[in-house]
């Protein structure tokens, strides 16, 4: 099956945008008491996935652009061969 870089590269950011939004909303409600040292509750182990899975969509983002960029060069590329 032939996939379209523009649609794989879309649906890649549409994920990592997902999984920064959850990850940011899991940082953002963490407890926290109003000292802001933190509370007996909070563990900073509590931060570690959420930290992954936004560095994760980082890198998926950059992945998506460059897929983007490639297959702007290639396009480029078949329009100078057909001149």
């Amino acid at each position: 099956m032939i996939s379209n870089p523009s649609t794989d590269a879309v649906n890649l950011i549409n994920t990592a945008h997902q999984r920064a939004a959850n990850a940011a909303h899991t940082i953002a409600t963490l407890p926290v008491v109003e000292d802001e040292v933190g509370s007996s509750e909070f563990s900073s182990s509590n931060l570690i996935n959420p930290l992954l899975s936004l560095k994760k969509a980082e890198i998926e983002t950059s992945a998506a652009v460059k897929i983007l960029q490639t297959e702007n060069k290639m396009i480029g590329s078949l329009f100078d061969a057909m001149s």
